[in-house]
């Protein structure tokens, strides 16, 4: 389901971002797109976004023990998101950013057995899928503006509220457990495009938790191998703002 949603919601985004690319020309000469906009004290925005995430895993200490799974590696897979923006201005380079995100998502764990399982097989990838509001705070630092263009960096934190991990729970034998909830940290770079009536802005980040989300039982073969999971994702994102 998920991977016929991101298809849905990729194809349009990458269009978008084609479209305004080719029809933008950052001339020096021409008309100054809202000249006003830098003294504004706040402004609101929209966001459409695209992830690779992936789990950051550590095997139990007891993982040689274990004569069931040989191999415990994650693997990178996508995702989407959707979300609003609002920017304060602090200064004249820094601006504060709350940016709630709906984040469909999905982090996958490739296993290789020893014995065959009567339904798997010996090679077998575990698909965690993952419903996750996700509640970053941002302090961006802005370069001086070139006419209609301008590059900013950003950092900050983030708390995460994955939805779906009480519905996880009731399939945990096919699935390892996590917990609900999740904090980390945030870096990233974008730029600014400004049009007459918008702004439009492309960026990419880096999203990792903290946290060791992992909510381990024993009695599962595919939890009781691994002790850590934290998230790690990279965010494409297009924040179209006013």
């Amino acid at each position: 389901m998920l991977y016929i949603q991101r298809k849905k919601v990729i194809k349009p985004v990458t269009l978008l971002l084609i479209i305004v690319l080719l029809n933008y020309s950052p001339s020096f000469g021409q008309d100054l797109n809202q000249s006003d906009h830098d003294s504004k004290p706040y402004y609101f925005g929209i966001t459409l976004g695209f992830n690779i995430a992936r789990f950051q895993t550590e095997h139990h200490a007891r993982f040689l023990q274990y004569d069931t799974v040989q191999v415990a590696e994650p693997l990178n897979s996508g995702g989407f998101s959707l979300g609003l923006n609002a920017t304060a201005r602090l200064s004249g380079r820094f601006e504060g950013r709350f940016n709630p995100m709906l984040i469909f998502t999905e982090r996958n764990i490739f296993y290789k057995l020893k014995y065959p399982d009567p339904l798997d097989g010996t090679e077998v990838t575990k698909k965690v899928e993952s419903v996750i509001f996700s509640f970053p705070f941002q302090v961006k630092f802005n370069s001086d503006r070139i006419g209609n263009f301008r590059v900013y960096m950003l950092g900050g934190v983030k708390a995460d509220i994955d939805l779906a991990a009480n519905a996880r729970a009731r399939r945990a034998e096919d699935l390892v457990k996590l917990e609900k909830t999740d904090y980390g940290v945030e870096l990233g770079v974008g730029f600014n495009f400004y049009f007459p009536s918008f702004i439009f802005s492309p960026e990419i980040k880096l999203s990792n938790g903290l946290r060791n989300i992992h909510s381990r039982d024993e009695t599962l073969k595919y939890s009781n191998v691994l002790d850590k999971i934290q998230s790690r994702m990279i965010v494409f994102s297009i924040h179209l703002e006013g």
